[in-house]
This record gives C-alpha cells, sequence and structure tokens, in this order.
C-alpha cells in the first residue's frame, strides 16, 4: 500500500466543478487584482476569526513581514520567536534588519515556552512572534501578559492554525496581528501562494493595506517604502469556494487524529510520544507529530513500506548557517535540540482513509517489533 503524506486529490474531485466554476467568472470578467473575491475572502475570514479586518497579501512571508513593518519594527529592534518552526518566522525578521531572539519550547506542545520568554526581554525588544506550531495555538494568555507588561506588539504566526482555538479565543484574537497562509498544503489551501493578516487594529490594518501596494495611498503618490504583495484573485476565489468546508475538515483532522493517539497507545505505549492538546487548546492537527527516540530508522522503515513522512524541522532556526552571526552554538537550546532529532510527522488529510491508517499504524508497529 502507498500512504501520501497528503493527497489534494481528492478533496479536488469533491470540488471540482465549483472551482471551475469560479475560476470561469474571474476569467470572465477579467478582474483579476484585489478584486470582489479577494474582499469577499477577506471579510471571511475575519469574521470567522472574530476581528475587523483582514487584509489579503502574496503568502505567508508576506505576512509576516508587512505585520512587522506595520508594527515599525526596524533596525536595531530585537523580535522574540522561536527556534523550532519554519524558516520564514525569523526570515520575516531580519528582513526588517531587525534581530530575531530566540526562547526555547516547551517539549509537550513543541510551542514557544510562555516561561522564558521574560529573561529574554531587553530595551530593544519591540515584539513577540508565537508560532502556533502543527496547529495548536501557544499559551497566549501568559503572553499577553508579559506583552502588555512590557508594551510589546504580539504577532501571531498561524500559518499553521486557522480554526484553532485558546480558551475559546481564535487565532487573530489575541494577538496585534495573526499571520495566515494558504499554501496548498495547509488546512485551507489555495492552489499556490497567498496568505493574509487579520487584525482588531484599525491603525495597522490602514498600513498594511498601503504597504501591500509599493506603499502607495493615493496611487501612484507613495510616502512609505512598501512592496508588491497581493493575494490572487483567482486564488480568492478557490479559497471562497473552499472555505465553508474547513470546519468539516478540521472535524475530520481531529477524529483521525484520535484514531492515531488510540490505536498508537494501545499496541507501541512507551515506544513513542504521541501528541498531546493542551486543556485551553482546540488543535486542528495540521500536522500529527509523534515523537521517536530512533526517528531516521523509523522514517526509512515506513519509507521501504510505501507510507510518506516528514520532518518538520531538522535544522532548528539557531542554528542555519545564515544566522550564524548571531552567536548561538548547539546546546543553547536543549529541547528544540531534542526535538528535531525526534519529531516526524505521519499522513494526515482529512480524506485519510481508517484502512490507511490501520497500516500506517502497523507499519509502526513492525518497526519496534
Amino acid at each position: 500500500m502507498k500512504i501520501p503524506m497528503l493527497d489534494l486529490s481528492e478533496q479536488y474531485k469533491t470540488l471540482r466543478e465549483d472551482i471551475l466554476g469560479v475560476l470561469d467568472e474571474v476569467m470572465t470578467s477579467s478582474q483579476f487584482i484585489l478584486g470582489s473575491n479577494v474582499k469577499k475572502l477577506e471579510s471571511s475570514i475575519a469574521e470567522y476569526c472574530n476581528v475587523k479586518h483582514g487584509v489579503g497579501v502574496a503568502n505567508g512571508s508576506d505576512a509576516l513581514h508587512i505585520s512587522l513593518m506595520a508594527c515599525g519594527v526596524k533596525e536595531g529592534d530585537e523580535v522574540i520567536t522561536t527556534p523550532f518552526t519554519f524558516f520564514a518566522t525569523a526570515g520575516a525578521i531580519a528582513r526588517c534588519n531587525a534581530t530575531p531572539v530566540f526562547v526555547d519550547i516547551d517539549p509537550v506542545t513543541f510551542n514557544i515556552d510562555a516561561n522564558q520568554i521574560e529573561d529574554k526581554i531587553t530595551a530593544k525588544t519591540k515584539a513577540i512572534i508565537p508560532v502556533h506550531l502543527y496547529g495548536q495555538m501557544a499559551d497566549m494568555t501568559k503572553i499577553n501578559e508579559i506583552a502588555k507588561a512590557h508594551n510589546l506588539y504580539v504577532i501571531e504566526d498561524a500559518a499553521q492554525a486557522i480554526g484553532a482555538t485558546h480558551r475559546g479565543h481564535h487565532v487573530g484574537e489575541l494577538g496585534d496581528t495573526a499571520t495566515l497562509s494558504f499554501f496548498p498544503t495547509k488546512n485551507l489551501g489555495a492552489y499556490g501562494d497567498a496568505g493574509m493578516v487579520v487584525t482588531n487594529n484599525d491603525d495597522l490594518m490602514e498600513k498594511m493595506r498601503v504597504i501591500r501596494v509599493h506603499g502607495s495611498k493615493p496611487k501612484y503618490h507613495h510616502h512609505v517604502l512598501g512592496y508588491n504583495s497581493r493575494i490572487d484573485e483567482m486564488q480568492a476565489a478557490i479559497l471562497n469556494v473552499k472555505f465553508p468546508h474547513l470546519d468539516e475538515w478540521g472535524k475530520k483532522r481531529r477524529k483521525i487524529a484520535s484514531r492515531y493517539t488510540e490505536m498508537l497507545t494501545g499496541k507501541v505505549a512507551g515506544q513513542l510520544i504521541t501528541p498531546v492538546e493542551s486543556k485551553d487548546s482546540y488543535h486542528v492537527f495540521h500536522q500529527y507529530t509523534i515523537r521517536v527516540e530512533k526517528r531516521d530508522e523509523l522514517q526509512n522503515h515506513l519509507k521501504e513500506n510505501g507510507i510518506s513522512t516528514m520532518i518538520y524541522y531538522p535544522v532548528p532556526l539557531h542554528l542555519q548557517p545564515v544566522f550564524s552571526d548571531l552567536g548561538y552554538k548547539e546546546g543553547d537550546f536543549p529541547q528544540t535540540e531534542k526535538a528535531v532529532k525526534e519529531a516526524i510527522s505521519l499522513p494526515m488529510f482529512p480524506e485519510l482513509k481508517e484502512e490507511q491508517q490501520q497500516y500506517v499504524v502497523d507499519s509502526i508497529v513492525k518497526f519496534f517489533q
């Protein structure tokens, strides 16, 4: 049996006629940039996140950069974040000529350890970027307490966590901004690059809308240095078709995750660590990530049995060559460095069949036997 990490083809089959229909409408209208589909998507996502504004941009990486720019992050500033995340989080900080300051992770959730943040705050600190990794929100209660005490911006990196909640609050409600990615593999994915920033802050919204169109307002009048980062009208049309299914897909992901945990706990208890949903969280399981000491050996075994897996992420950001000038060394963040050697994500998508899951689990059991 061949089990892919992600299979988008089954989802497309169920939506094909609707998607082709809206694409034809866009082509017929010849309105390709910041048209009615973008406005509809911005409104829908903002309402879903219980905030006032959505600002569609070209991708999730730009969403982070534009958020930082709107918050006034510049050269000489420091921004606190996690070293256990995709490169874009720290890359956006560096592109503002600011300095990423890393904090180790909570080994249970993989998210930034909020209890270690305050020790890293200096007079140069301007913002905190918690990453809601794998679909579970960080401890936003503690993070916001710290941010308020030190007058810092909070930018939620929610690229993997649309639909997740913390104490009943959606991504976006608890930060000054929250950034979303609609990369095709995400829980709500386009058929190309796309992203969004959501916010309750009118001033930040206005700044971000100006930044995404070369910093011009009105057109051809430039008062700030922005750049070209707009969500594509065709991608917005596709996302408008897919968006009403998001919660249903999220429930299916949670059911698949629950089944994985039940089967693995019953058959290989003590051999690996399954994901934990915090008591304050609603986890949307963008990834189902386990921890195994012999991770690489397990991955090779599963590959030999036709099962695709992914390692998110094999090299922590503080040890990436591009950030060598920051002066970090191996051993600085022990929980992160342990996680990069143990974490492995199993196949996860709403259309994953029970017999496919059973095959994955049986293959894992055989590895330990």
